[in-house]
């Protein structure tokens, strides 16, 4: 312990007692809280006020120590075996009480039993844990995973499974960035969602859906969603827009990163004869920071993966810190840890996700190749935050606002599409590197047949629900390969690549 940490004040790993309180539980909450998190120190003879170095008498340093180390092996369970020390500032003597992380969690007060004395730490201070969390440290130190917990009060047939499986198979083709990776897409079993820990099976031999299931099919009304809203200001004060996503959660995630690119600015460059649209944030990695909320989220916390688009930042929030062992700078270097593991596995498989571990590290990297200062972390302990800051002083020239207009669902065409600045005849990419699907090539088929068709009308004659024309149009419009002029039923759909690219 040195004076500076000592000046720096109390934090998320120090606390501060100008004595050992009489009382004991008033500084085992401590203690437990450092034990359920990443440990810490108890620094006694430190006025938590003024900073202030006021020691501990000499006369009886000893029997402080030996008091301090049995009240804490006494009050806990699991038994917390402190390590406790003296140290010498400006000629004061201070006992230190240094706390490890633990390995039996949750650890709570023997006295005040599991549901009361169970404490966590936020920033400086120590705070009841709460059912949820509590639960939470159980599974996670048992090697459990909540989203694999088997739903015994639920069924499901046959035909749902197989419809599962479709759909994921068909995500998974249409996310493919080559034709050997839409080759290399195998079907979707019973046997492979009992293997990933999406399905279950009971004692008695039935099969059930497993908590992945519900989320991953949005099946739970109040937890499987994905709040959304943009603010006037640095602040949450006045709503600009809001939405809240349901459905599927690759549905959701789609329509959480249309959200955001609706309402961040949209600048253009030309690269030789054509020009490219250039958004103020990387794309790749906001669809990569609301995946990896998707699959970081707490949903025993009973709470929503947040996003929010102020005038300063995006703003992405999941309930649920840090999983033990994991800490900014690991995860900063490319360190992972998985808290819903049933639905990493469907998320790899349907091309959601690339590489384990990669996606901090290619954000950060990213973020500088924008010319944008460094995200911010911040681990709440119940839940975790990244910001990242936009460029608001010197924004990108010849912008449009995606955001005039958002009176819509992202499943449905917005105002700030049908208003982009992009000219047909600039094509915004490279169309001699355009990849179709045969889903894709379909929905453009439909189109050029009928430019003012609706996204009704082609799942009508493709035979197709509305749903999964929604997805297949949303992912054309993010790659520039259609957009919608006017309204949803007044208006028209544009093909913006040559014919020759996808009529073969």
């Amino acid at each position: 312990m040195t004076i500076e940490e000592i000046l720096a004040g109390e934090s998320k790993n120090i606390e501060f007692k100008v004595q050992r309180p009489k009382d004991s539980v008033k500084y085992m909450k401590t203690v437990v809280a450092f034990s359920n998190g990443e440990g810490g120190r108890i620094v006694f003879g430190v006025d938590d006020v003024t900073r202030k170095v006021v020691g501990i008498p000499k006369d009886i340093v000893f029997s402080e120590i030996d008091a301090i180390t049995a009240a804490i092996s006494d009050s806990c369970e699991p038994v917390v075996i402190p390590d406790v020390y003296l140290q010498t500032i400006d000629d004061k003597t201070i006992i230190i009480a240094e706390i490890s992380a633990g390995k039996q969690r949750p650890y709570y007060i023997k006295s005040l039993g599991i549901k009361d004395g169970t404490y966590i730490r936020v920033s400086g201070t120590s705070r009841p844990a709460g059912r949820d969390l509590t639960a939470e440290m159980y599974y996670e130190d048992e090697g459990r995973s909540y989203d694999k917990v088997i739903r015994r009060d639920l069924t499901v047939t046959n035909e749902e499974i197989e419809e599962l499986c479709r759909q994921m198979k068909e995500v998974a083709v249409a996310n493919a960035k080559s034709e050997s990776q839409k080759e290399a897409v195998k079907d979707v079993t019973k046997n492979v969602l009992l293997s990933w820990g999406l399905l279950a099976e009971a004692e008695d031999g039935s099969i059930h859906p497993t908590n992945g299931y519900v989320f991953l099919l949005g099946k739970d009304d109040f937890l499987s969603y994905i709040q959304c809203g943009m603010f006037k200001g640095k602040t949450r004060a006045v709503f600009v827009d809001k939405r809240e996503y349901g459905g599927p959660l690759w549905k959701q995630v789609d329509d959480a990163f249309q959200f955001v690119l609706r309402n961040i600015h949209l600048g253009a460059k030309l690269e030789g004869i054509y020009r490219k649209d250039i958004y103020e944030l990387p794309p790749d990695s906001i669809r990569e920071l609301i995946i990896n909320a998707v699959m970081n989220c707490s949903y025993l916390q009973n709470s929503h993966i947040q996003v929010a688009i102020y005038d300063d930042r995006l703003e992405i929030t999941s309930p649920g810190g840090l999983m033990p062992g994991v800490t900014l700078n690991k995860m900063k270097e490319g360190y992972s840890k998985i808290r819903n593991r049933a639905l990493a596995h469907a998320f790899s498989y349907m091309n959601l996700i690339e590489a384990w571990g990669s996606g901090i590290p290619k954000l950060m990297e990213a973020m500088r190749e924008y010319g944008l200062r460094e995200p911010e972390f911040r681990d709440m302990e119940i839940g975790f935050r990244i910001n990242l800051y936009r460029n608001t002083e010197d924004a990108l020239a010849d912008t449009t606002q995606g955001a005039e207009n958002t009176t819509q669902d992202a499943g449905n065409t917005t105002q700030g599409d049908e208003n982009t600045t992009q000219a047909t005849e600039n094509a915004t990419q490279d169309t001699t590197q355009v990849r179709l699907t045969e889903e894709d090539k379909a929905v453009l088929a439909a189109i050029k047949e009928q430019h003012n068709i609706t996204q009704k009308e082609i799942a009508a004659k493709l035979g197709w629900k509305v749903d999964r024309v929604k997805y297949y149009l949303n992912k054309m419009k993010r790659r520039n390969l259609v957009k919608r002029i006017g309204t949803s039923q007044k208006g028209y759909w544009e093909i913006l690549i040559e014919d020759n690219i996808w009529l073969n």
